[in-house]
């Protein structure tokens, strides 16, 4: 491209096809770019990764929070077959101690006094890049997705997710009273129910190759979005909520994602939103 605005019409066709027609899986081969690893890089503006920068952090060893990495990469995805297999919990280590490394001790951001350190549910969001990307580039988009699409999301008080459930009630307050209603009577608040689904991106929903699916849109056109993808999948389930006298039962646990299905719905409810509550959701990962 010559100039931005062809850079940005090319973007903007990409992100159209990802929405019509999805991004095809291609065969995993190991330290491989598929269309996938391209696409997701460029959908995040990296366009270098350094495997000189990598290694370096990696030869540092164990960082400080390495007990606390441990202690929660053994049990990410513990129950996807495909994940165990093909990613293992050594790169997640590696990546999760890089990231740290990378960070410095402190991970200040002195420009928006953002703090940038290893924190509960990282090690699930690094999970997607991992299975998705080479162990190099997973590493660098990954810092990136943290640093530029929900800092908020990461840092020490969780301040992004915390916001983000309280949108989810209002989203649904807005979009489906009754089921909002329903839920709150049985003292029911997406604090409670939806905790992990907004922390992790609905990646602790399986299946890992869905949620994958869904990241493709979500990495798109904005992980705000997943939002509105929660409320999506609780719709899917209404007439069984609406009828069941212990909901959270059937909430601790929802159906397999069917990423197609929730985008679909998701770009549905996306214009039944009055333009300033969208504007809160569009802004809450990183403002």
């Amino acid at each position: 491209h010559y100039t931005e605005r062809e850079m940005y019409e090319t973007l903007k066709q990409l992100k159209s096809l990802i929405l019509s027609e999805g991004i095809p899986d291609s065969p995993r081969v190991t330290n491989s770019q598929t269309l996938r690893c391209r696409i997701w890089k460029i959908l995040l503006g990296v366009y270098q990764s350094s495997a000189t920068e990598y290694i370096s952090y990696v030869e540092k060893g164990r960082s400080h929070f390495y007990d606390k990495i441990r202690n929660d990469t053994f049990r990410t995805l513990a129950t996807d077959k495909r994940f165990l297999t093909d990613v293992g919990e050594n790169k997640l280590i590696r990546v999760l101690n890089a990231f740290v490394w990378k960070h410095g001790k402190n991970g200040g951001d002195s420009a928006y006094n953002w703090q940038f350190t290893y924190v509960q549910g990282m090690n699930v969001l690094a999970a997607p890049f991992l299975y998705a990307l080479p162990e190099v580039d997973a590493f660098h988009t990954f810092d990136t997705f943290l640093q530029y699409s929900c800092p908020l999301y990461v840092q020490p008080a969780l301040q992004g997710v915390h916001c983000g459930l309280k949108l989810l009630d209002v989203c649904l307050k807005f979009l489906d009273l009754k089921l909002y209603t329903y839920l709150r009577e049985k003292n029911l608040s997406a604090e409670i129910y939806a905790f992990p689904s907004v922390l992790t991106f609905c990646v602790c929903t399986p299946p890992l190759s869905e949620a994958i699916k869904l990241w493709d849109f979500l990495l798109s056109f904005g992980v705000h979005l997943n939002i509105l993808c929660i409320v999506a999948q609780l719709q899917l389930i209404r007439e069984e909520i609406l009828v069941s006298s212990s909901p959270m039962k059937l909430l601790r646990t929802l159906p397999d994602l069917n990423a197609r299905v929730i985008i679909n719905a998701t770009t549905r409810l996306i214009r039944q939103l009055p333009q300033d509550l969208y504007g809160l959701l569009a802004r809450h990962p990183y403002d």
